[in-house]
């Protein structure tokens, strides 16, 4: 027998729809309605009919097979034969994340066809595999930000057994997964949850739709809802942890916040499960608190990706200035970065008119995902077009190299290890022709602002945009592809083989630039240096007279070592330790 519930707590009747028959169900305590059905079992598809409304799919389906529109199927998670019963994940303080979408990672866009890629991280030195969001969305292809199903894995990826086995396939490899998840928003397409209870509210908005009711009125089962799914995830999937978009989005007055309580359970769900589980944040808000204790005010999460090291990165190397590019001029606030967590502590920023963020006093750099590139700086790009498409060769190995030295836990997008040529545009598949138009139309404008011609924004609905989007694995062995690739791996062994490179100690951190010369120098611990130069023409780079000398890794043979610094090429960077 199987029990069949839905929380409706404004309905007048609801009722379980089984093909063309109809059962009634019962209202329980709490606003819950039931129904027993005698021999339902994994497979069977059913839907719920509020107040004598046509079927809707179930809030919490497990599994959307035909789409959001259409009715939802039982799903037996005790049935799928895991093989990862021994697994444990690495720390997430020793990770080297990889960032990937599903629907472009390889040619058929499946978790089953990107089991076969699993080797190549491996290889590359990989720990953490982040999947980018699978919760069931319209259509056939898009980023997955706008999910509404958001227990049931995409229909075209392969559906509840195919991410299942993705997942203990990464686990044999020794890779650990990380799944984005979205909870500030659902998308505006085969949204049905307003029709069974308040999970939305008015009283705040999100740039992207109406805000979730976190904390008015009925709001104790919409943040059961959404921990539940958290806990589905890391439970029923063995998924390792989850990187929860756009925190700062979240509006939350409880004296409970939701990402507190999150947290909590997740902690103790590790403690039942007895396997390391990490939660990582993306925060707009340059605020310890995300990752700080509870005990001490903190939400408690492990990480949260690091905007303020991506922005300045991304300007010393391409020298951009547009949007909020605009807040991050000089060398210096690169070094920054690199030494504090945080540029915008508490200083003001143009682009935003204000002060921002307060000082990471107390934080260690593994509180901070770092990153060179990642979904939203590719994709919410006119073109798409990656660093590799902006820089040179040597500038990107600089990229690199700053990344993968970094006191933070380092992060690679999909194909970034090889300079991938292939764009990464935000793509569509919207069924309503009038929304899939108000979807280009708004990236028009919003794109305008960074003064990108309109004309270059690619439709998102476009099938040619997704598939100009997926990866092209054959760039792998050509030039200058490899040479990145072998840049990149040579640089996470060094990472891992040399104990200050990952110690993430801020406070053993120093880093300092020239602004007229464009030089950086930055010091991990007492034994590594890393000095770059990212100027056009050579420089000459000093050194502290008591730092180690031995060259570990340099981009360019022509770096001359001397005991007064550095005699650096053009656009080159060079790893210095102790002898061997």
């Amino acid at each position: 027998m199987t029990l069949f519930r839905v929380w409706a707590p404004r309905a007048h009747s609801v009722a379980l729809s089984l093909g063309d028959e109809q059962m009634p169900m019962s209202l329980d305590e709490g606003s819950w309605w039931s129904a027993d059905l005698p021999g339902a079992r994994d497979g069977q598809d059913y839907a719920f009919c509020v107040d004598d409304g046509a079927p809707l799919p179930d809030p919490r389906s497990p599994w959307q097979p035909n789409g959001v529109h259409a009715p939802s199927r039982l799903v037996d998670h005790a049935s799928f034969p895991w093989t990862d019963a021994s697994w444990q994940p690495r720390a997430l303080s020793s990770a080297v994340i990889y960032e990937l979408h599903v629907g472009t990672f390889t040619a058929r866009g499946t978790f089953e066809s990107a089991i076969a890629r699993l080797d190549h991280l491996v290889d590359l030195g990989v720990t953490h595999v982040e999947v980018m969001p699978v919760a069931e969305f319209p259509g056939v292809r898009g980023w997955g930000y706008d999910g509404v199903d958001l227990f049931a894995p995409h229909h075209a990826y392969g559906g509840p057994v195919g991410f299942k086995r993705l997942v203990d396939a990464c686990h044999a490899r020794g890779l650990a997964v990380l799944l984005d998840v979205v909870y500030n928003h659902l998308g505006p397409v085969g949204n049905y949850l307003g029709r069974f209870g308040p999970y939305f509210t008015t009283r705040y908005g999100t740039p992207w739709g109406e805000a979730v009711n976190f904390d008015g009125r009925d709001s104790d089962e919409v943040r059961r809802f959404v921990i539940d799914n958290a806990r589905m995830w890391l439970a029923d999937y063995h998924v390792d942890g989850l990187r929860v978009d756009a925190v700062h989005a979240i509006v939350d007055t409880s004296a409970m916040p939701l990402l507190e309580e999150l947290a909590a359970e997740v902690r103790a769900l590790e403690a039942h499960l007895g396997r390391r589980l990490s939660l990582i944040a993306e925060s707009d808000l340059n605020d310890p608190r995300v990752v700080q204790h509870p005990a001490v005010g903190g939400f408690g999460f492990d990480a949260q990706w690091n905007e303020d090291f991506h922005h300045a990165l991304h300007v010393a190397l391409t020298g951009e200035q547009m949007g909020y590019y605009a807040d991050f001029k000089t060398l210096g606030d690169l070094a920054a970065a690199l030494s504090c967590g945080f540029v915008y502590d508490g200083r003001r920023s143009q682009h935003r008119g204000r002060r921002h963020g307060r000082p990471a006093t107390g934080l260690g750099g593994h509180a901070f995902v770092g990153c060179l590139q990642n979904h939203d700086q590719v994709g919410n790009r006119a073109r798409g077009d990656r660093i590799s498409q902006l820089v040179s060769p040597p500038c990107l190995k600089i990229g690199a190299a700053l990344t993968l030295t970094a006191p933070f836990v380092p992060m690679l997008f999909q194909g970034e290890e090889w300079g991938a040529s292939t764009p990464f545009i935000y793509f569509t598949d919207h069924e309503d022709v009038e929304l899939g138009r108000a979807v280009h139309e708004g990236r028009r404008r919003e794109f305008a602002a960074f003064g990108w011609d309109p004309a270059d924004i690619p439709d998102p609905q476009a099938v040619d945009t997704f598939e100009r989007s997926k990866l092209d694995w054959d760039e792998i062995g050509r030039a200058p592809h490899a040479e990145i690739l072998e840049w990149h791996r040579q640089l996470i062994r060094l990472r891992g083989r040399e104990p200050d490179l990952s110690d993430g100690r801020l406070d053993r951190v120093r880093a300092t630039a020239d602004e007229r010369d464009r030089w950086l120098v930055m010091e991990r611990g007492p034994s590594i240096t890393i000095a770059c130069n990212l100027g056009g023409r050579p420089a000459r780079v000093p050194l502290a007279a008591a730092r180690p000398r031995e060259r570990l890794l340099s981009s360019d043979s022509d770096v001359v070592i001397s005991d007064d610094g550095l005699l650096m090429p053009a656009e080159s960077v060079v790893v210095l330790g102790a002898p061997r």
